[in-house]
């Protein structure tokens, strides 16, 4: 009983308000089915590592451990990676190539958003919190890793976060920008065959490009593209299979719960992670208004009008973003059907996303 009490009058209000984030993790992750296997596991953590005396923090800490041994080193974010590129289908962007622009216009927020917060933060620190914008947990992670940013807790649930929030926080920004009728334009899809060698050459040869153009990308361009190698190659279906369920989910509960042990209160609340939180925000809403604006823009110069909508599916978040779009076409036309547009932009995002990442390394590291 001793203890009980000693352990209680060390409780601080600092943490309570943990516990209540926490709870509401929690609770957005059931109540809401908002990335369950992301918010769960983050929102335990976060009450887990703010109890007195925590013994799942500390040097000896498992939870200390693990992110010495996955996040610290980036090993749990680049394996991740294999398992999202076994996931992922190109066949709709290669019948389409040129859904490609759209996810290298869906990054402009994240360098707009780098040149805000180098107003408030090191350059470091600010290329960590512009890559939030981009929806995509891994890549926030790498980045911030490898630029040893001081704020890598309030950066990667503030990533995550925002990861889950996709289909509240899109939809009013695609219909501030658009209108009814362009929001209800059709766009016939018409798959071109893609052969099985396309398929197999295409993550190689991106590997490559990107590795040529921002070299300090190669690690997650590359385990990304390695896992959707593993899908085409058709021999190896069971590996496959195995990366895109057992392996993604399993690394996905580690590195959620092992996040949370950067949100000790000391560390977390604090006034720059409300503004890393913003920031991200910005950079997130920004991502999703460059793509639909790039699209109206292409519009005007176009005989055959496309979707803006589709435009909001280059951030990273995928398949959520592509998923929204295509809810959003259904909602004002059921027959208007998006899914296989909005989803390859959703992948080109992907691969444009991981390329931001590079090129801020390259530009913050020399």
């Amino acid at each position: 009983m001793g203890i009980l009490i000693e352990n209680i009058m060390q409780l601080t209000w600092q943490q309570g308000v943990m516990w209540l984030i926490g709870a509401i993790l929690i609770y957005l992750a059931i109540k809401k089915d908002m990335e369950p296997t992301l918010l769960l596991p983050i929102g335990f953590g976060a009450i887990l590592v703010n109890l007195p005396g925590s013994g799942a923090i500390g040097e000896e800490g498992v939870l200390t451990t693990l992110y010495n041994a996955g996040i610290a080193n980036e090993l749990f974010p680049l394996i991740l990676f294999i398992g999202i590129g076994a996931m992922i289908d190109f066949g709709p962007l290669l019948s389409n190539p040129k859904l490609m622009i759209f996810g290298a216009a869906a990054q402009f927020g994240i360098f707009f958003t780098f040149c805000l917060a180098s107003l408030f933060f090191d350059l470091p620190d600010a290329g960590s919190i512009a890559i939030i914008g981009a929806a995509d947990g891994p890549t926030s992670i790498v980045v911030a890793q490898a630029l040893n940013s001081k704020y890598v807790g309030a950066i990667m649930v503030a990533a995550y976060s925002y990861m889950a929030l996709v289909p509240i926080i899109q939809p009013p920004v695609i219909k501030l920008l658009t209108t009814k009728k362009e929001r209800m334009i059709k766009m016939e899809y018409k798959p071109a065959s893609v052969s099985k060698a396309t398929r197999i050459l295409f993550p190689i040869v991106i590997t490559i490009i990107a590795g040529l153009v921002a070299p300090d990308s190669v690690a997650l361009i590359g385990f990304l593209m390695f896992g959707n190698l593993i899908r085409e190659c058709g021999v190896l279906d069971t590996l496959s299979e195995t990366a895109q369920k057992v392996l993604a989910n399993l690394v996905t509960i580690l590195l959620g719960i092992t996040i949370a042990s950067q949100m000790q209160a000391e560390k977390f609340l604090q006034g720059e992670t409300l503004l890393i939180l913003g920031l991200g925000l910005f950079a997130f809403i920004f991502d999703t208004a460059g793509g639909v604006m790039f699209a109206k823009i292409l519009n005007l110069f176009t005989k055959k009008k496309m979707n803006p909508m589709i435009g909001a599916a280059g951030i990273s978040a995928f398949p959520m973003s592509g998923r929204v779009v295509h809810k959003m076409g259904l909602a004002e036309d059921p027959s208007n059907f998006l899914l296989m547009h909005s989803m390859g932009v959703n992948v080109s995002g992907q691969i444009a996303s991981v390329i931001a990442g590079g090129l801020l390394l390259n530009f913050l590291l020399k």
